[in-house]
């Protein structure tokens, strides 16, 4: 069966059901995505992570240790994990155990762990983690950029937080969080395994029950700034770290995204093969890697990517970068271009739907694009029968992605003999 979409009415609440059957393995799964309720909701920096990691830590009545055991002695998983734009209960279990891994749901929702020591716990942790972000140039010349393409926006905070934001955080801060934006009336429900509908259904709407209804506040759509800028940052790596970034004119709900999907593949998103990889690799050998890609969201779209070189080379490989870009918007791709991404996107197709998670995972994204169920399929015969002149059209009409380039490039301090 393919998945399909229904409703689950809830204290006169109609909240979106996402559902799949599928009796080839004994277990069944359930996630509960809340919409507008990402890291992007931050009301410090990194509140929404801190949030996630005390729900991991079980209930209060019986502390990280033993709920944790009552999980393992039903082989159930429990997690919640956080997106820019989401928030997600997760739970998956054997089939004959899945009703009680939706009772340890519930006794979550229910009782938080809302302790100061699980407070301090949490905070040791990511203040732990932020220190050794402290070093890693990766993260911090990816910061940079969003920064620079996104200034004053949620998306040039960082979600981890800082080290200052992290310590501010109270047990007030994360009730609230939870209060105010896990409710029922932002909540998606996407189940599936082997159980039928009604009996998902049921066991939906038990735990829904126990949300309240809250003031929904769409996030804001962000726009990049149209100001190209080169911006070097002096720090103590053997490494030459440089990050990109521009405009992208796509909006989530475009009817054009399978060509972005394709254009992006080419350019730089297929790894080997890749406009980017063969032009500063392969042919000039200024990186062991070098990628770029088209991310289109609910609340932005732009276009990015990254590499690392030699200090030395970091000159050359943004003035590469800049170089690739220019030509692909130029001059377009070529047919052997398209017909080798049209063969591995078509090829591919398989491996991306094989398991349940993959579908269920593919159907809430359709659902969330204001896509119908099913629309991948559909998309694929587009990517089938493109032809040249329309993808390279699309192309030409996106000179965005240079003319407003931005990168971040970090480089070793150079000592003076």
């Amino acid at each position: 069966m393919s998945a399909n979409l229904s409703n689950i009415e809830v204290n006169g609440t109609k909240v979106p059901f996402i559902f799949e059957e599928d009796k080839n393995l004994p277990i069944a799964s359930m996630q509960l995505i809340f919409q507008n309720a990402g890291s992007l909701t931050d009301s410090k920096d990194g509140l929404v992570k801190m949030t996630a990691s005390l729900l991991n830590e079980g209930t209060k009545k019986d502390g990280s240790t033993g709920f944790a055991t009552k999980l393992d002695n039903h082989a159930i998983s429990l997690s919640a994990h956080v997106g820019k734009e989401t928030f997600v209960l997760e739970v998956g279990s054997l089939k004959e155990q899945f009703k009680e891994a939706i009772e340890r749901l519930k006794e979550l929702l229910q009782d938080p762990n809302y302790s100061k020591e699980t407070l301090q716990k949490i905070k040791t942790k990511t203040l732990g983690t932020l220190k050794r972000k402290e070093s890693d140039f990766d993260y911090i010349s990816s910061l940079e950029m969003k920064k620079m393409l996104f200034p004053n926006t949620p998306l040039a905070k960082p979600s981890l937080g800082t080290i200052d934001s992290v310590k501010s955080i109270t047990l007030e801060d994360i009730e609230n969080q939870v209060k105010n934006y896990l409710g029922i009336n932002n909540a998606i429900v996407v189940m599936g395994g082997d159980l039928n509908q009604t009996e998902a259904k049921e066991l939906a709407s038990s735990v829904l029950a126990l949300l309240p209804k809250v003031e929904v506040k769409p996030i804001p759509t962000m726009k990049p700034v149209a100001k190209e800028q080169i911006k070097k940052k002096i720090v103590p790596s053997k490494q030459a770290y440089v990050y990109f970034g521009s405009p992208l004119d796509v909006p989530y709900d475009s009817k054009e995204r399978y060509l972005s999907r394709v254009a992006s593949f080419i350019l730089g998103s297929s790894g080997f093969g890749s406009r980017l990889m063969e032009e500063i690799r392969v042919k000039k050998g200024l990186a062991y890697s070098a990628y770029s890609r088209f991310n289109i969201n609910k609340t932005n779209s732009y276009f990015s990517g990254y590499l690392q070189t030699k200090v030395e080379s970091g000159d050359e490989a943004v003035a590469s970068v800049k170089e690739v870009v220019k030509s692909f918007l130029d001059k377009g791709v070529t047919q052997e271009e398209l017909s080798s991404a049209q063969q591995f996107l078509l090829g591919s197709e398989p491996l991306r739907n094989e398991t349940l998670s993959q579908r269920l995972n593919r159907a809430f994204h359709e659902y969330y694009n204001n896509q119908p169920l099913g629309y991948t399929k559909e998309e694929l015969k587009k990517i089938e029968a493109i032809k040249l002149s329309e993808l390279n059209d699309f192309i030409k009409r996106h000179k965005e992605i240079a003319k407003d380039f931005f990168v971040k490039n970090t480089k070793k301090i150079k000592k003076n003999k």
